[in-house]
């Protein structure tokens, strides 16, 4: 007897069809699976044949079951494919109907008493599961608040293997969930707060206007300072005042941790009970969303793979990971200069190609890059009170470890010098000595653009005010980030005047700037007009740009000039 199976299979950040065909004939009781399986799927045969004599099924001891997975010509990988061998040899041999077996997707691994393990990557297959045009798909009951996310899909949560055989006799009287992930999402959303705030930040109020740049057009940055100063500690706030994620931009975000196997249907559940949720529908779903914009810092130890993303069988690496958010490389020095280069082309794409023999994936790789490093070994060459002992050589080496190209793609370049007196005893006295500092240890000199006492919420707001602008300009469908204009956009968008304009000339004269540095200068220069609600760029939106564009100019190993020095 034959019965085919459908079920999804993972190429890239895409699903894909997958049919179980199974063939009952007769042998020795034996399982073969045909179709480029990898190990966990041959191993697939002992773990099935457990689950079924868990469920009380009387399998024929003199039959050969062949289970090929469907097309043969692409590599199948992982547990997945379980539930569907499983339930596919059940209706081969006649102990399951067939004929619902042709609207339904099962995915799912099964332990030997018959229990079902969640497997990565369920929303993409959710996602073709509702392409495709099926009624529902059955998962594990972990991995029900991933696929619960995909609206008008039904889903059906199970953990065992018994409640996939009532589904699929009856599929009409199975229990299955549907999506109202969007109608509770807004709420989820509006109750996350980012821990760590600016208010917390003493000083630095330069560092500050560059990191609200840098939000508000999504340009990469660099911070350069001695040991101490707060460059990781100002870079950890940048997710706060970063605008909130769309319900599609979360959407997206949470496909590709799916596919990472990043995302805990438990911890959403539990998380669910613990704010006092407790509808069956939608509620988990929007716990399992990424809520927040990511923010990822490896290790300089990293591998390319690690970093870029890649494999046997490809997979998305930090900076696709980092897709929508933040990718922060501290000890940016301290990196291989070859893994910093990886980086050039998804700086300038927002995307990351692999290729290999069989096939080429594309991941979405769209960040806001933040570097930090020291400015020498020592990391003391600019401090004004502690001494460099690093040598000239050692200084312009450890600098050259950045290549050029990489540091063109940079918009911002931000000394973060040590706190003074002043700054770092703000907030540290009590309200009988007459100073004026608060509790949460932040000074209390005005309340300007990055002054100390300003916390995330309100930076955040003249930074969405900013990209509200940028919406207004371009559109909400061809909206991009000022960082992200082309060519034409900035022509059309980023015209200066006469003052502005010479300006630029002969900053690129005196410091060799390249054709790419200008286009970025513009970018800065419209993002800071937006930020300040002016229509036309100016002279001051121009020299500010300049100013977070030649800090690193006068670094080691940045040859200069001579008309310059």
């Amino acid at each position: 007897m034959f019965a085919r199976v459908l079920s999804a299979g993972l190429l890239g950040i895409n699903a894909y069809r997958i049919e179980v065909e199974v063939d009952c004939s007769g042998g020795i009781g034996q399982i073969q699976i045909v179709g480029l399986p990898d190990a966990a799927v041959r191993e697939a045969q002992e773990r099935v044949r457990s689950a079924i004599k868990t469920c009380s099924f009387l399998m024929p001891c003199a039959k050969k079951w062949v289970v090929n997975l469907a097309p043969a010509d692409t590599r199948k990988e992982g547990p997945a494919y379980d539930v569907p061998i499983a339930i596919g040899i059940l209706a081969a041999t006649g102990l399951l109907p067939t004929e619902n077996l042709a609207q339904i997707y099962l995915v799912g691994e099964l332990s030997l008493d018959g229990s079902l393990r969640p497997v990565p990557g369920i929303l993409p297959m959710a996602l073709h599961c509702k392409s495709a045009g099926a009624l529902g798909i059955i998962v594990p009951e972990q991995n029900a608040a991933e696929a619960q996310l995909i609206e008008g899909l039904r889903v059906y949560p199970v953990s065992h293997l018994k409640e996939v055989c009532t589904i699929i006799q009856n599929p009409e009287q199975g229990f299955y969930l549907n999506s109202e992930a969007r109608q509770n999402y807004t709420k989820q959303q509006n109750r996350h707060s980012c821990e760590l705030d600016f208010s917390e930040v003493k000083g630095q109020h330069t560092v500050k206007r560059a990191l609200e740049i840098a939000a508000a057009g999504k340009h990469n940055i660099l911070l350069v300072g001695p040991p101490g100063s707060g460059k990781s500690m100002l870079a950890q706030r940048l997710p706060g005042i970063m605008p909130s994620l769309s319900f599609e931009e979360a959407l997206e975000l949470t496909k590709l941790y799916s596919i990472a196997g990043l995302l805990n249907g438990n911890q959403a559940k539990s998380t669910a009970e613990e704010n006092g949720d407790h509808s069956p529908n939608g509620t988990a779903a929007a716990y399992s969303l990424v809520l927040e914009r990511p923010f990822r810092s490896p290790h300089h130890s990293a591998s390319a793979k690690g970093l870029v993303g890649g494999g046997m069988y490809p997979r998305p690496g930090e900076i696709s990971l980092s897709h929508m958010g933040i990718l922060f490389l501290d000890e940016l020095a301290e990196f291989p200069r070859h893994h910093l280069d990886l980086l050039r082309q998804p700086l300038e794409n927002g995307l990351i190609t692999i290729s290999r023999a069989q096939h080429t994936l594309t991941f979405p790789a769209s960040f806001l890059l933040v570097g930090a490093c020291n400015p020498c070994p020592c990391g003391y060459l600019t401090d004004p009170i502690k001494a460099c002992i690093c040598s000239p050589y050692q200084a312009i080496r450890y600098w050259s470890r950045l290549s050029g190209p990489f540091l063109d793609r940079l918009d911002l370049h931000v000394d973060v010098p040590r706190l003074n007196e002043e700054d770092l005893g703000a907030g540290m006295y009590s309200a009988s000595s007459g100073d004026t500092g608060n509790s949460n240890g932040s000074g209390s000199s005005g309340n300007s653009n990055g002054s100390s006492t300003e916390n995330s919420a309100s930076i955040r707001l003249r930074v969405e005010r900013a990209i509200a602008c940028q919406k207004e300009r371009l559109g909400e469908e061809n909206f991009t980030y000022n960082g992200n204009l082309n060519h034409r956009l900035i022509k059309q968008f980023c015209q200066i005047d006469q003052k502005s304009h010479e300006l630029l000339v002969r900053a690129i004269c005196q410091f060799g700037l390249s054709a790419r540095s200008y286009d970025r200068l513009l970018r800065v220069a419209r993002t800071i007009a937006d930020l300040e609600a002016s229509e036309n760029i100016t002279y001051p939106h121009m020299a500010e740009a300049l100013k977070y564009r030649l800090r690193t100019e006068q670094q080691p190993g940045r040859r200069v000039p001579s008309a310059v020095k």
